[in-house]
């Protein structure tokens, strides 16, 4: 066993022994009863660390219980949430925005690490971002897909006029269409930026080498003011788990990357895992953009400033 390990295991136990003792007699989530919360997600990078810590004990340690209830659809999760029957949910920052521009009270309590690439097709020519004046981008109308895109035409000092949108809503579609060369770039994520690569497609650029973070974790204000204790066993168990990432080598998470994230099994070892970092706020200028971006295509009130969407 690794001295890491260890160090871990004593760690998680001396933590669960003090919150333990702690929940005897005080907070109004139960005084006997293990602490409770539902997060739902899409299977993607973002939410690795969680079902990590879910898989390995670290939450049980912690004296946590985390339901993480997976969707494959964005309508069905955010209807889920707006339902009460998750109490968190992990979504972009334009969804959130729009979410709680329209009456749904939540807040950001954490950034997460997933990333997307732009991935280009076989044949094409280039190798920087100035190589796609004139191009056809595959992209997701009024979604994190095209507010990532015009962020990544931005940093190359394009405009969207520069390139032609083709709206394919579909990531698989999306994919498909990049390989048969019907697009001539898209931006991505996991696992399919990894097929898209074993497939010999290139990619130009991530987000994360570009330091753009558009996805985060939120819970509604009520779960936030009503769970204290749990939300910050939430984000304790968050960085054991980023922790247990760092130190450990693919085989110890290969299941999961598999079982729940999506990776086909062959290209689990080709997976580039974000550089993940233990739990942030979002930043107000990442906010701060975002909520330009959705000024300028209409889509929140135009006094709708998201000063409360951070916890």
């Amino acid at each position: 066993m690794k001295p890491f390990t260890l160090f871990s295991l004593f760690t998680l136990a001396v933590l669960a022994a003090m919150l333990s003792c702690g929940r005897k007699g005080s907070g109004s989530e139960g005084h006997d009863e293990a602490l409770t919360l539902t997060l739902g997600a899409m299977p993607s990078m973002d939410y690795l660390p969680f079902v990590v810590a879910q898989k390995t004990g670290i939450y049980d340690s912690l004296g946590l219980k985390l339901n993480i209830v997976k969707f494959y659809s964005p309508n069905e999760r955010d209807a889920a949430f707006h339902s009460g029957n998750v109490e968190g949910t992990v979504i972009d920052y334009t969804g959130a925005a729009m979410q709680q521009a329209g009456g749904i009270d939540l807040q950001l309590v954490m950034r997460l690490d997933g990333y997307f690439r732009l991935i280009v097709s076989k044949d094409f020519a280039g190798d920087n971002l100035l190589a796609l004046r004139g191009k056809t981008l595959g992209i997701s109308r009024n979604t994190v897909i095209e507010y990532t895109t015009d962020r990544i035409l931005e940093a190359a000092g394009m405009k969207e006029a520069d390139i032609t949108k083709t709206e394919v809503n579909k990531v698989p579609l999306r994919l498909e269409m990049l390989r048969s060369g019907q697009i001539d770039a898209a931006v991505l994520p996991d696992p399919f930026i990894t097929i898209a690569m074993a497939d010999g497609m290139n990619t130009l650029v991530s987000t994360q080498e570009l330091g753009i973070y558009v996805t985060g974790a939120a819970f509604t204000a009520k779960t936030i003011r009503e769970k204290r204790e749990a939300m910050e066993l939430l984000l304790q168990g968050y960085d054991l788990a980023v922790d247990y990432i760092r130190s450990h080598d693919r085989q110890a998470i290969r299941s999961i990357l598999v079982e729940e994230v999506g990776v086909p099994e062959p290209l689990v070892d080709d997976v580039i895992l974000p550089e993940y970092t233990h739990a942030q706020k979002p930043t107000d200028e990442d906010l701060r953009l975002t909520i330009d971006w959705l000024h300028a295509k209409q889509l929140v009130p135009q006094d709708y400033d998201g000063k409360s969407l951070i916890r």
